[in-house]
């Protein structure tokens, strides 16, 4: 599968089926490499002139808008699969692949009727892509905000002691708790720890001799219980933090403990609930952007055609995917068989008729209408 394609219209000066017969017959002898598919437009409501000139400032910028939501989306799939570690599925619209849909297009007359003027087509295609935008942000939002509550809870279950949950690494048997004792817990920098062994006791007075246990260690600290008399427990902290010891502060809850394992359960559960349902909306609302995209593209054919090659509308579209080392004679191609039908066909703003160059594809002084669709 390709991931960047050209759409290409050139003027016809007679026959559009003998046009392409020798563009097949020249991509085929001068670049096999080349796949080269039709791109059918209908006929669609032209207007006045001043309304397609008007429409045609707008166009690259919606295409732009359109794209943009496009890659987003696909972007936001890779992501959700790259968390399941799964692979990620063909992209679809209806149900086939998107660059069949694309090398096959056929205009939905439902959904965009071709009476209807291109602006009100136009406009309607950038609200339907908006609103998905706007859902894609809350649907996003919301499972972020599910991910970032899991990440502050991992980070406190596997950070550092100085942030971490320590109630995993605090048994009950650990914890004096009586009328006039307590037990505090110290955060002990790992090169610290012989200064805190030699020094604890005499933090303040009331400690119990010999009661400081190790309890954990990780990377940077270790964690330590000390028993002393409650009454002097906030002594002993502020002494501690002069010498660089941090007392965490710690209830021992077999309650709260079974609470905080409860809620890290359901919040993983909500996740995978988020996340399997936007990726499931991201699938199907992916195949309805790229719709509409494609529709776009082709009012934008249709209408870039008009201005440049005049009246009545006689243009053949295309989709070619090129390869990089075959770009350069591709366009030489589309030059060369564009040059053959100008004389008989242009019209120039003399004319009264047409706008003959006046709108170039991305930007390029080709003498034919041509601008880039990229899959990712």
């Amino acid at each position: 599968m390709a991931t960047r394609y050209w759409v290409v219209s050139l003027p016809v000066p007679n026959s559009a089926s003998t046009l392409w017969n020798k563009l097949q017959e020249e991509i085929s002898k001068h670049s096999f490499d080349t796949p080269l598919y039709r791109f059918n437009i209908p006929n669609l409501r032209v207007g006045t002139l001043d309304s397609l000139l008007s429409l045609s400032d707008d166009l690259v910028k919606s295409n732009n808008f359109v794209e943009g939501v496009s890659h987003k989306i696909r972007r936001q799939i890779d992501d959700l699969e790259r968390v399941s570690g799964a692979v990620t599925s063909s992209l679809t619209v209806d149900g086939v692949p998107v660059d069949s849909y694309l090398t096959r297009f056929a205009w939905d007359e439902a959904r965009y009727p071709t009476m209807s003027p291109l602006k009100e087509t136009v406009d309607g295609i950038h609200g339907q892509v908006a609103k998905i935008e706007d859902d894609l942000k809350v649907r996003v939002s919301e499972y972020n905000n599910i991910r970032s509550q899991l990440n502050t809870i991992n980070r406190k279950q596997t950070g550092s002691l100085a942030v971490r949950d320590l109630s995993n690494l605090v048994k009950p048997e650990d914890i004096i708790t009586s009328e006039n004792l307590t037990t505090l817990l110290a955060i002990v920098p790992k090169y610290s720890q012989k200064d805190w062994l030699s020094s604890y006791e005499t933090l303040t007075n009331y400690v119990v001799p010999r009661s400081s246990k190790k309890l954990y260690e990780d990377n940077e600290y270790a964690l330590y219980s000390v028993t002393l008399f409650s009454r002097v427990a906030d002594n002993f902290r502020t002494s501690a933090r002069e010498k660089g010891f941090q007392i965490r502060d710690f209830e021992y809850s077999p309650e709260s403990h079974e609470s905080r394992k409860q809620e890290l359960e359901k919040l993983i559960d909500d996740q995978e609930s988020l996340r399997s349902s936007l990726l499931q909306w991201c699938y199907a609302s992916y195949g309805e952007v790229f719709s509409s995209w494609m529709h776009f593209c082709a009012v934008r054919v249709f209408t870039e055609s008009i201005l440049r090659y005049g009246l009545p509308p006689s243009f053949l579209a295309c989709v070619l995917a090129p390869s990089v080392k075959s770009e350069k004679k591709v366009r030489s191609i589309l030059e060369g068989l564009s040059d053959s039908t100008n004389s008989g066909y242009w019209k120039t703003e003399d004319d009264g008729v047409g706008m003959a160059g006046l709108v170039a594809g991305d930007g390029d002084a080709h003498p034919y209408v041509s601008f880039t669709i990229n899959l990712v």
